[in-house]
């Protein structure tokens, strides 16, 4: 007999809007106390307190539009965020600031969320969708040099990239990323030569949420259909289709592998959450608490694996948190 779902551990009320984004910092020394960051609709950022499960801090740097990324940059008082507004801000929230230090204005007006890789000491990669509908760019932060843009080939028709994720095989090689596109395909780039490596159809839609596993070479995406596809590279860079796995509703907005690569979560547009084992993609649970479709999912950092929790958030305002590591 399976299990019957958990209910939330928690839920965090107070956002006023729609919660696009969610990041944790928990894997601080003690007495630091663990936070989440949520990012929300009315443009505000909320630090909260998973203590008191209250509000620290709100953080208001994009003009009232929408929040849709934020992640912190080693240690907690550094903060990246992205808005509707067409920027990425940069935050000082050391000793109590709360103080966008520097922006950069991607012109971009579509809602792909940024990604980030530290690359060394105080030093990160960041790739973001640019004006230029089909291209990325990608700059070194804090400097905001520009490392390369991406640009599909004449003639390639892959629409607007629609989600990033920067990563590297192993220690001292080169960053590579990955790109989910408006047509459906997955793209892999070198950064080095600004050329596509591979690139695969993984889906009839656009690819809403794709994560990756690097040291399985194996990733995951989501569209808008009833479809997660399942992908691996090979040692030659190439892309293929592993498996699907058909879900019963369509549309996911947000898909991420536990930093343990045990299991995955989805955010589904059927307002549910659903767990996966990434082994095999075996269905593990489906939490049902929002009323609205769930537009994201974040594990936590806890340094105790028992501490390790799962937050979801959604357009009904509300941001659940489930602890679902004992359970599976």
């Amino acid at each position: 007999m399976a299990l019957p779902p958990p209910d939330p551990q928690f839920v965090l009320r107070g956002t006023s809007a729609a919660v696009h984004t969610l990041h944790f910092s928990c894997g601080g020394r003690e007495p630091d106390v663990p936070v989440l960051f949520s990012g929300s609709e009315n443009g505000f950022i909320h630090v909260w307190n998973l203590k008191t499960h209250r509000v620290d801090t709100a953080l208001d740097g994009h003009g009232r539009k929408s929040v849709y990324f934020v992640e912190t940059m080693g240690g907690k008082d550094r903060l990246l965020s992205q808005g509707r507004d067409q920027r990425i801000c940069l935050w000082d929230l050391a000793e109590g600031r709360t103080s966008v230090t520097d922006s950069v204005f991607t012109e971009n007006v579509g809602f792909c969320r940024c990604s980030l890789l530290k690359v060394a000491q105080g030093r990160w990669l960041m790739a973001a969708a640019a004006k230029a509908l089909e291209e990325v760019q990608v700059l070194e932060l804090p400097s905001k040099t520009s490392v390369c843009t991406l640009k599909p080939e004449v003639g390639a028709k892959l629409g607007m990239p629609m989600c990033l994720k920067l990563w590297q095989p192993n220690c001292g090689s080169q960053p590579l990323l990955l790109a989910g596109y408006e047509d459906g395909s997955v793209v892999l780039w070198n950064l080095s030569t600004a050329k596509a490596l591979s690139q695969l159809v993984c889906h009839q839609e656009p690819v809403m949420s794709l994560d990756f596993d690097s040291e399985k070479a194996k990733g995951i995406s989501g569209s808008s259909e009833k479809v997660l596809s399942i992908w691996s590279l090979n040692e030659q860079q190439n892309l293929q289709v592993c498996k699907t796995h058909k879900l019963v509703n369509a549309g996911i907005s947000d898909i991420t592998i536990r930093p343990d690569k045990k299991i995955l979560a989805t955010a589904g547009w059927d307002h549910r959450i659903r767990i996966f084992g990434w082994k095999k993609l075996k269905p593990l649970a489906v939490l049902d608490y929002h009323t609205a479709t769930v537009h994201c999912v974040s594990f936590s950092d806890h340094k105790n694996p028992t501490e390790r929790l799962l937050a979801a958030g959604s357009k009904d305002h509300r941001i659940s948190i489930w602890s679902i590591y004992t359970q599976t």
